[in-house]
């Protein structure tokens, strides 16, 4: 049986991962501040993307992002290991984007999982690393993705 204090710690967790999907959809920069420690390391190389610190993943998103007219993080099923103060987490990721190409619009998707570890600050929660891992797509333009 969990105790409430471990109820609440998955609460949290689960809270973190969809405000990062939030501020990622509404591209609000900013709010990943509330969602990574500030020496976080953020690695999408897996897809094509940069690795790097927060504020080098928040000017790198503020410049890819905004190339696809629309776009959807559907973060589900998430497994948490927690230890004390630290935990790790795998969530599956559902991503329908649009693109243009080739003068029209594109609908493609990808699945792919964020691996995580997390630490309990001052002001709860936050991811410390991230890593996306590429599961599958489904036709994205091509040269797009690795």
């Amino acid at each position: 049986m969990l105790s409430l204090q471990e109820m609440s710690d998955r609460l949290e967790i689960q809270d973190l991962i969809t405000r990062y999907a939030y501020a990622i959809d509404e591209q609000d920069w900013d709010a990943l501040d509330r969602v990574f420690t500030a020496d976080a390391v953020i690695d999408y190389t897996d897809l094509g993307g940069a690795k790097g610190s927060l504020s080098e993943t928040k000017a790198y998103l503020a410049q890819a992002m905004p190339t696809f007219p629309a776009f959807q993080h559907l973060s589900t099923t998430t497994r948490i290991d927690i230890d004390g103060d630290s935990a790790k987490t795998r969530t599956i990721l559902f991503n329908p984007m649009v693109m243009n190409h080739e003068g029209e619009e594109r609908v493609f998707f990808i699945g792919l999982w964020y691996n995580d570890e997390l630490v309990r600050t001052a002001d709860g929660w936050r991811i410390r690393h991230r890593r996306e891992q590429k599961c599958w797509s489904f036709n994205a333009p091509a040269g797009l993705l690795p």
